[in-house]
């Protein structure tokens, strides 16, 4: 696997489908080694989740949105949130994306978790911020949070991504 350049992103998300779309600056967002997603939505998780080897007994739980404030701003104290991305990503078979969190969100004392991006998933994705600070964590919406990183696969797969995700929040 290779990771792919700003120069085969771009490329990508100038054509058709988009490998991003709904960019809210590429310019700014397409950075060397990877895309810059953004905050569209916070929700506070309400409830209990399961999961199992055949999720014919998962559950996901309940949520609430969390309003931005007046300016645009939402301050989240100590905790883990579901939030929302408003790119959404089109990915073909011949590649994966795996995300980090931008270093800014590090150093605020807030991170990331997410899983895989398979190859032939589309979507706007769903990730979890933890907020360790104990003093808790301000964010703006529309923030650059995380850096989506794509990888060419060694060979293409047969059969894309077709899980329950797919396609979600479009």
């Amino acid at each position: 696997m290779t990771l792919l350049s700003k120069n085969e992103l771009s490329a990508l998300i100038a054509g058709t489908p988009p490998l991003v779309e709904n960019m809210i600056d590429p310019t700014l967002q397409t950075q060397p080694n990877g895309v810059e997603m953004t905050l569209k939505q916070v929700e506070k998780l309400t409830g209990a989740g399961t999961v199992d080897y055949d999720n014919s007994k998962r559950v996901i739980p309940e949520s609430e949105i969390i309003e931005f404030d007046s300016e645009g701003w939402v301050t989240l104290p100590q905790g883990s949130y579901k939030i929302l991305l408003n790119e959404i990503v089109n990915i073909p078979k011949y590649l994966a994306a795996i995300a980090k969190p931008r270093s800014s969100l590090l150093r605020c004392g807030a991170t990331l978790e997410t899983a895989v991006w398979d190859a032939g998933y589309r979507g706007r994705s769903e990730c979890m911020l933890v907020v360790h600070n104990p003093a808790g964590f301000k964010v703006e919406k529309d923030a650059r949070v995380m850096q989506l990183l794509f990888y060419h696969l060694n060979t293409e797969v047969a059969e894309g991504y077709s899980g329950r995700y797919q396609n979600e929040n479009v």
